[in-house]
């Protein structure tokens, strides 16, 4: 599936209203995160990654592995837009039974979970394991991993880029979304990590350093990784947390607080939903 520019545009739109329809059913939730990431689910799934909802054990498949786990909600609004499950599912959102967990679960959902994420610090280091036994096997999908800029304050991930470096994993990719904030207020202030260009390089990484909310400069970023044949890259995707809805925009708080009725409502309204949406529609009707 490779979406326009203008399609990729009206994916983001609806994955934003779904995240906010889904954790408002849901009376819990991480929106913030969620919201400021839907451009890069757009272009991973719309146009860069190589997979397919009817082959979903190709072993030459793209992987890709959530690290930030709590911002799920947007990875499965993308994941019904692309085929994964019926749009109607999405309203299952941490529901007791659910494959639609609050953190990615693989025991509930292990044809498209690559591994349960939640704790965060992890998810670089199963991407580069994937990547190592890729190489082992000869299978050549390439490894997407997304992370939130906050999990690079873990000791563990720093370890993942050492290593990722060292093996030549030039078939990982690193998605940082970089909004300077996480639940305790600005990253910059608990621990900051900055400058992040600088330190991936010095570490034999390739960085790109990008806004994350313009598909195209992710379109090209994704490129730029798929040209590079010796080092892993990082794509350094500055974002806005909340972004779409006015009243979440750069707030801590919306890290991981659940929209009331009227929230719902007025951030539905700003993100275009139509007066009184109440469903899911399917891809075509999203991107038409």
């Amino acid at each position: 599936m490779k979406l326009d520019l203008e399609q990729l545009a009206h994916l983001a739109g609806q994955i934003r209203r779904d995240v906010v329809r889904m954790i408002s059913a849901a009376g819990s939730g991480h929106p913030g995160g969620a919201l400021g990431a839907a451009e890069i689910f757009a272009a991973l799934y719309g146009h860069e990654m190589h997979h397919s909802a009817d082959n979903i054990t190709d072993p030459g498949r793209d992987r890709f592995f959530l690290s930030n786990g709590h911002i799920c909600a947007a990875w499965y609004s993308v994941l019904a837009r692309v085929g994964y499950l019926e749009p109607a599912e999405l309203g299952s959102l941490r529901k007791m039974g659910s494959r639609l967990q609050g953190h990615p679960s693989r025991e509930k959902w292990p044809e498209v979970v690559e591994s349960s994420s939640g704790p965060l610090g992890q998810g670089l280091s199963v991407a580069n394991g994937l990547a190592l036994a890729n190489t082992l096997s000869g299978d050549r999908g390439r490894v997407y991993c997304l992370v939130g800029d906050g999990e690079l304050q873990e000791g563990i991930i720093w370890e993942a880029i050492l290593s990722a470096s060292h093996y030549g994993l030039a078939d990982v990719t690193l998605i940082v979304s970089d909004n300077d904030l996480q639940i305790d207020g600005a990253v910059s202030s608990v621990k900051g990590i900055q400058p992040l260009g600088a330190k991936f390089n010095s570490f034999g990484w390739h960085a790109v350093e990008i806004d994350g909310h313009d598909t195209e400069a992710l379109i090209g970023a994704f490129a730029e990784a798929r040209a590079e044949k010796s080092r892993p890259t990082a794509v350094i995707a500055e974002t806005v947390m909340g972004r779409g809805v006015s009243f979440m925009e750069n707030l801590a708080k919306w890290h991981g607080a659940c929209p009331s009725a009227d929230e719902t409502a007025a951030a539905l309204e700003e993100l275009g939903a139509a007066p009184g949406y109440t469903d899911y529609p399917p891809l075509q009707e999203v991107i038409r």
